[in-house]
């Protein structure tokens, strides 16, 4: 839904590396499942490093790659990196930046793209410098270890581009046969199992007891996670919306993938042919898991309390017309396998769904109407009509809120660039001009802010053992790594 897509020349052999993302990082310190509340309120038990530093998942392409022009012409694929007598190439970088934003749902701005970029290429320069350890030290893997791994990455590349018709026609896409492929999943699984057997042998885990993290955390405030920055919103919601006739068709259509599926077909398949979100549809319509307040309110709604394994009726969104199945819902642990708690004190519940999208297009008339109603609510606003009157008479919002357009507290940093600096400058109880955003306008009212702050001792008392521990493990890591760094002939291209 709106997702961060790749290069048209990268977006095949995507397809079928996604399925490895299942497979083994070989840093002890990967990302954790995306979970948007996790952030603003108790800091997950890893230190702040280890939560952006991408776990090097993807299978290795072949080394040239073809040109925008026709003609079947192909250029060689740029180097990234020299380490020691191995290349990273640009393209490898290319796909772990595009697996990360995916798998945690993000769509940051160019920036973030760029420093997160840098800490992949990093990461991929010490993975090859781990694994030529490993060689050095004489580690070896299990055929049979690396065979179970690689034949589940083929069952569920299959299975994410949606059967074996749709894998196969994939694969001659790429000028791939199996055969090719497993050895291409084999070399990075042997990679990742050597990589992962020298780190635990390197750096066993320690143990933290409550009495020396709590000694830590007074010691050394600075490495842990501040709590971000808070605003607490209120909203009016004007979407672009399309006329009668359009959403009548697109529903229709909706209706139509259902019966395929409801009839028989498989679901990942229907979603590779007709779902019109770019970002799922070649893996099976597959979202991943999410968390409440990371999609939109009315689908949202849908993938928390629709039974597992169950196609819904059309769910309807900014974006369109929505089919959902979800998978499992579970809840969001921390490294110690604790449940992650809420503001509310309860468990942080995920759902992993997958959908179709069929997309109602809006034409220049439709965003014209919105723009127009939307600047006319504000002008209400600014001559002192009251907020929760103009919410109840006008907003569309479908996300979590009060009747009056309340959304609680909502951390700075995880706002659009644009919508962040329509609300920087104004005072609490002002009111925002009309902010574009991917489904319309928003009209924000400022009612509390709140500064960054340290966390209290009390506020993460139970999970500072494992962050501790976790800080302790990443500092030896980051270590360990400078000194295979420092004997190593590393050479950054521009």
């Amino acid at each position: 839904m709106n997702r961060t897509s790749p290069t048209p020349n990268r977006r095949l052999r995507l397809a079928l590396i996604l399925a490895l993302a299942a497979a083994p990082a070989f840093a002890q310190t990967p990302p954790a499942k995306k979970s948007a509340a996790t952030t603003t309120t108790k800091p997950a038990a890893t230190s702040t490093t280890s939560t952006t530093k991408p776990a090097t998942t993807g299978a290795k392409p072949a080394s040239t790659k073809s040109t925008a022009s026709s003609g079947g012409s192909q250029e060689l694929d740029r180097i990234a990196a020299v380490v020691n007598d191995e290349v990273v190439l640009e393209s490898d970088v290319d796909e772990q930046v595009f697996l990360f934003l995916q798998r945690n749902n993000a769509r940051p701005d160019s920036a973030t793209v760029d420093t997160l970029r840098q800490q992949v290429l990093d990461q991929m320069i010490n993975e090859k410098l781990i694994v030529a350890e490993a060689k050095r030290e004489g580690m070896t893997t299990s055929p049979s270890e690396v065979s179970r791994q690689v034949d589940q990455a083929i069952a569920d590349a299959r299975q994410r581009v949606g059967g074996d018709a749709a894998f196969r026609e994939q694969m001659a896409k790429e000028n791939l046969t199996e055969d090719k492929l497993r050895e291409r999943y084999r070399t990075e699984v042997e990679r990742q199992l050597l990589a992962q057997r020298l780190v635990q042998k390197q750096l066993p885990r320690k143990e933290v007891t409550p009495a020396e993290a709590e000694a830590y955390f007074k010691q050394y405030p600075e490495k842990f996670p501040k709590f971000p920055a808070q605003v607490r919103l209120s909203v009016i919601q004007i979407p672009v919306a399309p006329d009668s006739a359009s959403d009548a068709k697109g529903r229709a259509a909706a209706l139509a993938a259902r019966r395929r599926i409801t009839g028989g077909e498989k679901f990942a398949k229907v979603a590779a042919e007709l779902s019109e979100d770019p970002g799922s549809a070649k893996s099976g319509g597959d979202l991943g898991f999410f968390a409440r307040g990371t999609m939109d309110g009315s689908f949202e709604k849908a993938a928390f309390s629709l039974p597992l394994n169950t196609v819904s009726e059309p769910v309807k969104s900014p974006f369109g017309w929505h089919l959902i199945e979800v998978l499992e819902r579970d809840t969001v642990k921390t490294i110690a396998k604790r449940d992650s708690m809420g503001p509310d004190s309860l468990p942080l519940l995920e759902a992993h769904a997958r959908h179709i999208l069929i997309r109602v297009q809006v034409n220049d008339a439709d965003a014209e109407r919105a723009r127009a109603l939307a600047n006319r609510v504000y002008s209400e606003a600014k001559k002192g009509t009251d907020f929760a009157t103009l919410v109840r008479r006008y907003s569309k919002y479908e996300g979590q809120s009060t009747p009056d357009g309340d959304v609680g507290y909502v951390a700075l940093g995880g706002l659009s660039e644009n919508i962040r600096r329509g609300l920087d400058t104004l005072e609490t109880g002002q009111i925002s001009e009309p902010l574009a955003n991917p489904v319309g306008y928003n009209i924000f009212k400022i009612t509390d802010r709140k500064p960054e702050r340290r966390y209290t001792l009390d506020e993460i008392k139970k999970e500072l053992p494992s962050a501790v521990e976790e800080i302790k493990q990443r500092e030896r890591y980051d270590a360990w790594v400078k000194t295979l760094r420092s004997k190593a002939h590393i050479e950054i291209k521009g």
